[in-house]
């Protein structure tokens, strides 16, 4: 881990991987806690249990579990739980004899047997089946593990990682999780915090994955986000957290055309479109086939109060601006294409927007 500035910690598999995709970044006390006690388990052999909402940085937090730890220098293994079927997971787990069931033609070591004296790393840990959760139990109390079809166990040394953004206790509770393998994978619960409540952390990943971004766009004097732009991200809920947070800001960089200006335009959804495919079910069922669906209806114009009106130029320059406004947020802020767009020069354009006050909002 290196540390940067007064309080931003960068973590990466080493100091040689500091291109990896994904880096831990963050300022704020609660992130700063849950780096800490990370820090304070990593010697240990123990498990230990990552809680945290999808794109906290949940395998961050096992890659510095294993990286901090005596094993470094061993397999770091993952496997995502739910990313296997039911009849799968346990042979993948555990490894299976040749002839163990159809399709098995040749013996396999499990994921336990390739983290022998290593780390193994459990994501999606609440999705195991009980069946594999009661061999997972075994593995964890005896350190042994017996492949399918075999009669005899392999002893493995195994540290034991596991993830989920599910409520354990409260699934142990229902009879969905065996309490006493929570028991045993409980010695130490590091919560990830949601981006939305660490404090200060938006603004400073912002300008970190911008840029990066603009690094690999070659875009050189990267001038930023302009203010409404990043108040848009620091007001935003990030319920895919920071890995939401890099995808949005990434394609901010990539779309601005205006390499001089600050980036004034946030797309937090990507499949907003005006063209979204109707699904089939919506469409007028009695309508012929190969029949072209009626035109959809344009979006009425706000509704003008004329009798209320007492200052005509006033009214026709609100007007005027709102047309400019919707225009620019049609064309995503190119300026050009907007001024084609309405018919006018792209002088004209400039001259209409610097007259309404819309040459800072549009960088």
């Amino acid at each position: 881990m290196r540390k940067v500035g007064k309080f931003r910690y960068v973590l990466g598999q080493e100091e040689a991987e500091l291109e990896r995709d994904v880096q831990f970044i963050g300022q704020s006390g609660a992130f700063l806690d849950a780096v800490e006690r990370t820090s304070r388990a990593a010697p240990l052999r123990r498990p230990v249990l990552v809680i945290g909402e999808r794109g906290t940085g949940k395998e961050l937090i096992a890659e510095r579990l294993h990286q901090l730890s005596k094993r470094w220098a061993e397999p770091l293994v993952t496997l995502n739980c739910a990313a296997l079927p039911e009849t799968l997971i346990e042979a993948e787990l555990f490894g299976h004899e040749a002839g163990a069931f159809t399709g098995a033609t040749k013996a396999r070591a499990g994921r336990f047997e390739e983290a022998d004296q290593g780390t193994l790393f459990l994501d999606e840990l609440a999705t195991l089946s009980m069946g594999a959760q009661e061999r997972l139990l075994r593995a964890v109390e005896y350190g042994e593990v017996t492949r399918i079809g075999a009669s005899k166990p392999v002893r493995v040394d195994v540290r034991i990682v596991a993830a989920t953004n599910e409520d354990l206790p409260r699934l142990a509770e229902e009879g969905k999780f065996r309490s006493d393998l929570l028991d045993r994978l409980s010695f130490e619960v590091i919560t990830l915090p949601p981006l939305r409540v660490r404090e200060g952390d938006i603004r400073v990943l912002a300008e970190y994955f911008g840029r990066r971004m603009a690094s690999e766009l070659r875009w050189e004097d990267w001038p930023g986000f302009a203010d409404a732009a990043m108040a848009q991200l620091e007001d935003y809920q990030w319920p895919g957290n920071v890995r939401e947070l890099r995808n949005v800001v990434e394609r901010a960089v990539y779309r601005w055309d205006d390499w001089s200006a600050p980036i004034a335009h946030i797309v937090f959804d990507p499949f907003e479109s005006p063209w979204k495919p109707t699904p089939m079910f919506a469409a007028d069922s009695g309508r012929a086939a190969g029949t072209p669906p009626p035109p959809a209806p344009s979006s009425p114009a706000p509704a003008v109060q004329l009798d209320a009106i007492t200052d005509l130029k006033a009214a026709v320059d609100a007007h005027e601006r709102a047309i400019i406004e919707q225009a620019l947020a049609r064309h995503r802020f190119n300026q050009r294409q907007t001024a084609k767009a309405l018919g006018l020069s792209y002088d004209q354009l400039r001259h209409c927007m610097k007259k309404h006050g819309l040459m800072e909002r549009s960088g």
